[in-house]
């Protein structure tokens, strides 16, 4: 018998998932202060969950070598 696809990445079951476990939940509830010590852990409120995406980093600039002689000149004091 040979084995799913899915489990043969190791990376394959860190990917994103929509449902939390109960311990996530918690911790999520304790960060928008919505749960506190004491409080029922069965019948939790429902805690959003998006993978966000902040988008792309743009590319830093490299200095030329013009730039980097510029910068390591210092000007002179202005009489």
């Amino acid at each position: 018998m040979s084995i799913d696809r899915s489990l043969k990445v190791r990376g394959a079951l860190t990917r994103h998932r929509n449902v939390l476990s109960r311990a996530e939940r918690i911790d999520a509830l304790k960060l928008l202060e919505k749960w506190s010590e004491g409080d029922k852990v069965t019948g939790l409120v429902k805690v959003g969950h998006r993978k966000s995406h902040s988008g792309k980093k743009a590319a830093e600039k490299k200095p030329t070598a013009e730039g980097a002689a510029a910068e390591a000149k210092p000007e002179a004091p202005a009489k």
